[in-house]
């Protein structure tokens, strides 16, 4: 977003209408406001009622340069509806704005169930024209994925499809909904017969350059449909994906004017290279960003990661070392967990025992907010597996 949308000239009109603010999620003195928001995923943007301090409107995930001046717009409208009681949607009588708006407010406070359905109630009466019809079926997708209710989120995205299909939505209900599908039970006929159609989804959104998306939604298009080969045990198809993903991601890459803008391609260049089992392809591009970028932490430890992966174990311990020196907050423990398997892969199993109990008590000592007790679950059992001791 940094790289390529609020880049954007149109946007100076929003300027003096916001008070605009970024949140570093990883730092500590965050923690409470991270709390406070519900952070749940990178990126999120919130609208925030100045005379509550209150979130008025949420959005989960990227956004192109007109959704993001809708965004905005919609942001107004909720904070100038703030504090008003929307019309119950028991009453029968509730129009979809009035639905909508109330799925809204709960969505806005992280009440992922009431929301859920408040926008499910929205799009059933919405009419044909219906402006808020893309956002609401993103955010409802998103709030069912919260509540784990993964049929109905299925047949949400089969059913918006028709309408949203050359749409900037149309990655995220494709992707979203496959990542649904694929989470239900394998005895599901559901999944068994809609597994197909949203892979069909994904490779009409591939194939056609006009539907307005950014970079990194196309490329999430890749990973479900990489998902899909693998949940089929495709063994042949999934490495023709990737093979097809790494093309995209090149390219976009070498379209990028700036650093920041080709680095944003970094993580998924890294993750399908490793796919491909070819983690060299990797080196020159994250040296490059690490040369560019000397403050991010990122280069290096994803450098760890791609030295790991092909047993350079002197080069991935160098590369975690310069992570580790600039890292902070909860990413500090996944750096540190890949030097663990690195000193795994040196067969120096007493560094790789303590460096698993310096995260744990890291991840212990992370304030509320960013503390994870799944993380520490599963560093406690990773320590306990390699005879160390767990207090």
């Amino acid at each position: 977003m940094r790289a390529y949308v609020f880049t954007d000239k149109s946007l100076t009109s929003e300027a003096g209408r916001f008070v605009w603010l970024a949140m570093d999620g990883e730092k500590k003195q965050n923690a409470a406001l991270r709390k406070s928001l519900d952070l749940r995923a990178f990126p999120t943007y919130y609208v925030v009622d100045p005379a509550t301090e209150k979130v008025a409107l949420r959005w989960v995930g990227g956004a192109t340069v007109p959704q993001l001046h809708k965004l905005l717009a919609d942001g107004r409208v909720a904070v100038a509806a703030a504090g008003k009681k929307p019309e119950a949607a028991s009453s029968g009588q509730a129009s979809a704005d009035q639905l909508f708006a109330g799925a809204e407010q709960a969505y806005a406070q992280a009440d992922y169930a009431a929301a859920a359905a408040g926008y499910q109630q929205a799009l059933a009466r919405a009419p044909a024209s219906w402006p808020h019809y893309g956002r609401a079926v993103e955010s409802a997708l998103f709030a069912l994925g919260e509540t784990q209710a993964y049929a109905t989120s299925a047949a949400l995205a089969r059913d918006a499809w028709p309408r949203l299909r050359h749409t900037s939505s149309s990655a995220n209900v494709a992707a979203t909904g496959l990542d649904a599908v694929l989470s239900l039970p394998d005895s599901s006929a559901q999944r068994r017969r809609l597994i197909p159609v949203f892979e069909g989804y994904g490779r009409e959104i591939l194939a056609d350059p006009t539907i307005p998306l950014a970079g990194d939604d196309r490329s999430a298009v890749y990973i479900a449909l990489l998902d899909a080969r693998k949940d089929a045990n495709d063994a042949a198809g999934a490495h023709g994906v990737a093979e097809e993903w790494a093309r995209f991601l090149e390219g976009e890459a070498a379209k990028a004017t700036t650093p920041d803008a080709r680095a944003v391609y970094d993580s998924h260049r890294l993750a399908v290279y490793l796919e491909l089992g070819e983690p060299e392809r990797a080196i020159p591009m994250l040296q490059a960003s690490e040369r560019d970028l000397p403050d991010d932490y990122n280069p290096p430890a994803r450098l760890a990661t791609a030295y790991k992966a092909m047993k350079r174990w002197s080069d991935a311990l160098a590369a975690s070392d310069r992570a580790l020196q600039k890292a902070y907050g909860p990413r500090t423990l996944l750096i540190l967990q890949t030097r663990a398997d690195i000193y795994v892969g040196l067969g120096d199993s007493l560094s790789a025992r303590q460096t698993v109990a310096s995260a744990l008590a890291t991840a212990e000592a992370l304030p509320p907010g960013q503390r994870s007790e799944n993380t520490i679950a599963t560093l406690k059992k990773r320590l306990a597996a390699m005879g160390g001791s767990v207090n």
